[in-house]
């Protein structure tokens, strides 16, 4: 008997979704910051044993949109909630339920719910037991857990839970598959995550990163980025005094590729306006975000 099915994880923003998708599979797929809103697109996780193939799938946060950027974010979640086996519903121990037509869905849905109360690290345990009365009442149909991602509290327990609910089903993807994505993707993304890192206020949230070229040669990547912001001050921002900013995001980001493939890396970045893309169709099915 084989084991495989879709475990989506859902939550709001900054509730610490990428640090357990991470800490799940047992790499690092999903950007992780202090900022919220960093996960764009919805990344899957695949994680294998002998007789069963989990498919994590991190999503964005969920948000009321803003921008039209927002809403392709948001589909991406839609999509989650089509195809789930099994929702990780993450929570933090200072959230409440909040009125959402996502989590509603969740939790109206005859899907099983695991519902994590996370960073409980951050609490005190009388806290922890009172949220989890309250999230009893609010969805008595849940299996709710503590967790700590960032400590790997709990996360054998909530391992073996999503092995209880697995459906029987053959692989999805080959067993020696570890995620949907490209390299050309996950270079992308840990340059993002170095902008989210060093960058305050709206610039993170104004950039796009796209890969232009991505050559892998025996010895070495070399790899070709542009970074798109709105507006030419957003542009001067990111470069910083004589490039030093861009310096710092290229030399960090070029580290964290060269650990994430074992080879060296040639990274170069450049820097273009474009104006409102956030709100713009034809830029986001350029950047690769898909709307209804």
């Amino acid at each position: 008997m084989h084991k495989a099915g879709f475990v989506n994880i859902i939550g709001n923003p900054n509730v610490g979704k990428s640090t357990l998708m991470n800490a799940l599979v047992g790499e690092k797929l999903s950007i992780i910051t202090s900022k919220s809103q960093t996960t764009r697109h919805r990344i899957m996780g695949i994680f294998n044993g002998e007789d069963f193939q989990i498919v994590y799938s991190d999503t964005p946060g969920i948000v009321n949109p803003h921008y039209k950027l927002h809403q392709s974010m948001m589909n991406y979640v839609d999509m989650a909630l089509q195809d789930a086996d099994l929702f990780l519903l993450v929570t933090e121990v200072g959230e409440t339920l909040k009125n959402h037509e996502t989590l509603e869905k969740v939790i109206n849905s005859d899907v099983p719910v695991i519902l994590l109360v996370n960073k409980i690290d951050l609490s005190t345990q009388e806290i922890v037991a009172e949220k989890i009365e309250y999230w009893k009442e609010q969805i008595p149909r849940a299996i709710i857990i503590p967790t700590s991602a960032l400590e790997k509290f709990n996360l054998e327990i909530v391992f073996d839970r999503i092995l209880e609910f697995l459906p029987e089903n053959p692989p999805y993807f080959p067993k020696d598959e570890l995620t949907d994505k490209t390299m050309r993707f996950f270079a992308s993304e840990i340059i993002r995550e170095k902008i989210l890192k060093h960058y305050q206020r709206e610039i993170p949230y104004s950039c796009e990163v796209v890969v232009d070229n991505y050559v892998e040669e025996d010895n070495i990547d070399k790899i070709s980025t542009t970074i798109y912001v709105e507006r030419e001050s957003q542009k001067a921002i990111v470069i910083g005094h004589k490039g030093s900013m861009l310096k710092i995001v290229g030399t960090e980001a070029r580290k964290d590729i060269e650990e994430f493939t074992s080879k060296k890396c040639f990274l170069e970045l450049h820097v273009k306006v474009l104006k409102d893309w956030r709100n713009n169709d034809v830029s986001l099915k350029r950047f690769g975000y898909e709307n209804k």
